[in-house]
Order: C-alpha cells, then sequence, then structure tokens
C-alpha cells in the first residue's frame, strides 16, 4: 500500500479520541494506594512537573493490568523472531522490529521522532466501536500493528512499549491521559523525558510537544514503570512556600487537537 496511503488514512482521521471508557468509569472510584494516600510522587518526575499519587483499583488500573499480561506474551513473541527474522510468522512482529531498528539508527529527539511518526502511519484511526463492536478495548502493540488500526489509546501503548525497546530508559516513559477542556473529551499520549523535559508523541500530529507548551488539556492520569497514578487536584499543589506552581492543573488549559492549536510545536 505505502507509506502515503497510511499517511492518507491518518490525516482522515485526526478527529476526536473520546477515550468512551471514562464515559462509563467513575474517576473518583480511581483509589489511591491505601499505605500511602498522601503519598506523592515528587512533582519534578511526571510530565507537567505535577504531584501524582499511585491508584491501586478502578477501571483504569485494571485496563494497564490486563495491557501487561498481554505484553508478556508479546516480548516472547518479539524475542523469537528477532532471534529468527527469517522464520518469524507474524507480520505485526516483524513490522514492530522493523520501527525499533530503525529508530536505533537515530539519537535523541530524532530517534523519538522516528517512532513517532512510524507508529502514526502504520495504524490507522479507528474507534473501539467499529473495530471491535464494544467500547473500553485496550490493545498490544503486536494486537493493534495485526489488525492495522485503533484509537488513542493503542497509539500510546504501542509507542510506550516501542521506545523502551528502543533504549529509552523505563523512568523516562510514560502515557498520560488529557482532558480536553474545551470539547469534554478524554485523550491519550505517549510521553518521553529528552534532556529534562517531556515530549509528547500524539496520534493526531507529527511534530513533538513539549508538556509546557500544551493548552487547554488537563493531565488526569499518568501510568509509567510506577503502574497507573493520578494527578493531583491542583489545591493540593502548592510549594514549601504555600504558593501554587506555575504550572498547575488551574492553568494548564489544554489546546484542542483537532482545531490544531495544541500549542508551539518544536
Amino acid at each position: 500500500m505505502g507509506l502515503s496511503v497510511y499517511a492518507h488514512a491518518w490525516r482522515a482521521g485526526i478527529v476526536a479520541c473520546g477515550l468512551a471508557w471514562f464515559g462509563s468509569t467513575d474517576l473518583r472510584a480511581e483509589t489511591p494506594e491505601p499505605s500511602a494516600p498522601v503519598e506523592l510522587i515528587q512533582r519534578s518526575a511526571e510530565p507537567f512537573g505535577l504531584l501524582a499519587s499511585s491508584i491501586s483499583s478502578g477501571g483504569l488500573h485494571d485496563k494497564w493490568l490486563g495491557v501487561q499480561r498481554r505484553l508478556d506474551d508479546e516480548m516472547v513473541q518479539l524475542a523469537l523472531c528477532e532471534g529468527d527474522r527469517d522464520g518469524c510468522v507474524s507480520a505485526a512482529a516483524l513490522k514492530f522490529l522493523d520501527i525499533v531498528d530503525a529508530a536505533h539508527w537515530r539519537e535523541g529527539r530524532a530517534r523519538l521522532g522516528e517512532i513517532n511518526r512510524a507508529i502514526n502511519l502504520a495504524i490507522q484511526p479507528m474507534s473501539d466501536l467499529a473495530q471491535h463492536g464494544q467500547i473500553d478495548v485496550w490493545t498490544s502493540p503486536l494486537a493493534t500493528l495485526a489488525r492495522g488500526g485503533g484509537d488513542c489509546e493503542d497509539y500510546a501503548i504501542a509507542k510506550f512499549v516501542a521506545l523502551r525497546r528502543a533504549g529509552i530508559a523505563s523512568d523516562d516513559l510514560r502515557i498520560v491521559v488529557l482532558r480536553d477542556t474545551i470539547h469534554g473529551e478524554d485523550h491519550a499520549v505517549a510521553a518521553a523525558r529528552l534532556d529534562g523535559r517531556w515530549l509528547m508523541l500524539d496520534n493526531r500530529r507529527m511534530a513533538m510537544v513539549a508538556d509546557a507548551d500544551i493548552r487547554n488539556f488537563r493531565p488526569t492520569f499518568v501510568i509509567g514503570e510506577h503502574g497507573v497514578m493520578r494527578y493531583a487536584d491542583s489545591s493540593m499543589l502548592v510549594d514549601a512556600s504555600g504558593r501554587k506552581p506555575a504550572a498547575s492543573l488551574a492553568t494548564i488549559s489544554p489546546a484542542g487537537f483537532a482545531d490544531q492549536s495544541f500549542g508551539s510545536a518544536d
């Protein structure tokens, strides 16, 4: 089909993701770890410089556990195919390995951009309802590539895993869930830290954008090596002097993806 066909499909599918699983999941049901109800990850460690606390239950927590279980099987398949590509029977595994290999040849920002672009072009935007006949489906990378379609969290998961395979440290990788405060929808992106800055890898744009440049989106959850965490309320975001930080939840008003006012692209 060629990259031009994928690029056409990608451009045609730049629509709101909506993350339908939030519609049926009460966000208040996502509970912090009992042992540390106010134990927060330090602000500078997470995208947007905001405090986040671990959660041990709820829909988002369960979804991520399901993805991790499927990833264990896919990592075995990738290892087998990497050791014997001629004998590999999974076209999706070979495609994923090709994406990672191309990224390995690059460094720094170019490595992140290579994976962002390649995953965006390899997957056609498609809702869970259209693809699976139901909402609230999280898919692992090889399953997504095999189907050839997915929604925002499927892109984010694929990029998250590809970046790790390409050599990015786990502490420098996240999946971030954002709330579109203009359209009232939720959106998921992969995030990677480079030279102390978090860059958002979004399925709706090829250019990567720093978290500090995002407007009209409020970060709500972050997923990484610590598991699933929920961003603290803006009222909790105070430094030792009692002042709220400049980039608090109250002031991060996300910019619409649909109208491309997401922020200044680098």
